[in-house]
């Protein structure tokens, strides 16, 4: 796309994103020449579902002495610095322009940044596992909000889906905040917290995918965007008076790593091979997955009790996104 082409550009975006398209970036991709899943895929796809299902116990671990602010930089720093090495060891590019480097600020602050402290707060109040669910609202949430930018027209399939996901979270929820429960008296708050923080990585997704019509790559925006963040946070905590700790007990340390290390650079490149190799809508089957896994993990470290109300919320949200993700 030239220079001069200017039809229904956003207002201080780069030239040239435009909301055509975006739409074009944001159809259904045909499906893969590839039918079947072999080893390979079967081993990222463990690796993804690992990494990612033990990623919130991580960030459970990771709550105490150092605040949640202080706790999302060093990740992001430590996971930056790494994914720009991997950028540079594979050839990825790093030099961007000015308008650019402003939307990976963005980025960075909804996306590595902001989304991440509103769970590591929510995770003061919930069990971990029980985030992860919420967060499994990612798929409905980024086509609505699709809709809503975009004003393309939502459909009925995936309106459904949306509804029956979000009357599973009020499933999963609702007996225990009003019985107190696992939740106490912070529970809704600690619902509130998790809500916001998945409307924050939807929003960081909508950028993400304007960045890819650009063609950048995932890999250099991701790396760009966890520095920015991680400069945001540390900017935000100099001007607050936090101060920059870190906590010396092997809990804390080895589930920083963890979580910068694995669940955010390992099964970020897995991921990002994944959709090469079986295609979006089979990678996104991921997000229905992945809760089951956390509760599971949340139910042996945390004590999570396991009632009718969890499967039966859990199903639901597990079928509100295949609803979303399916084809036709």
């Amino acid at each position: 796309m030239n220079g001069k082409h200017q039809e229904s550009a956003f207002v201080g975006w780069p030239r040239g994103w435009n909301k055509r398209a975006m739409q074009r970036s944001l159809q259904p991709q045909p499906p893969t020449s590839r039918t079947g899943v072999g080893r390979t895929d079967a081993g990222l796809i463990l690796l993804v579902l690992f990494a990612w299902s033990t990623s919130w116990i991580a960030l459970h671990w990771q709550l105490g002495p150092v605040a949640p602010e202080i706790s999302v930089l060093w990740r992001f720093l430590i996971a930056g610095l790494f994914m720009a090495g991997w950028c540079l060891l594979r050839g990825e590019p790093l030099r961007f322009s000015r308008r650019e480097h402003v939307v990976f600020a963005v980025l960075g602050v909804v996306l590595f940044s902001l989304n991440f402290v509103l769970f590591y707060h929510a995770g003061t109040r919930l069990v971990s596992g029980l985030l992860s669910v919420v967060f499994a609202l990612v798929a409905p949430g980024n086509v609505l909000m699709q809709a809503l930018f975009l004003r393309r027209p939502v459909p009925g399939r995936v309106a459904l889906g949306a509804v029956v996901g979000v009357f599973g979270l009020c499933l999963l929820f609702f007996p225990d905040i009003r019985e107190g429960g696992v939740f106490d008296a912070q529970g809704p708050v600690g619902l509130l917290l998790a809500c916001c923080g998945t409307l924050s990585f939807c929003t960081g997704n909508f950028l993400s995918a304007r960045l890819q019509t650009r063609g950048v790559p995932i890999a250099s925006a991701s790396t760009w965007g966890m520095l920015y963040g991680a400069g945001f946070l540390a900017l935000y905590s100099a001007l607050s008076g936090l101060p920059f700790t870190i906590e010396t007990t092997p809990l804390y340390i080895g589930s920083l790593l963890w979580s910068a290390l694995v669940s955010s650079v390992l099964a970020f490149g897995a991921y990002l091979s994944l959709l090469g190799r079986i295609g979006p809508a089979r990678a996104g089957y991921l997000t229905v997955l992945i809760p089951v896994f956390a509760l599971a993990i949340s139910a042996l470290l945390e004590g999570y009790a396991w009632t009718l109300w969890s499967f039966l919320g859990l199903a639901a949200v597990g079928v509100g996104n295949v609803l979303v993700l399916r084809r036709g």
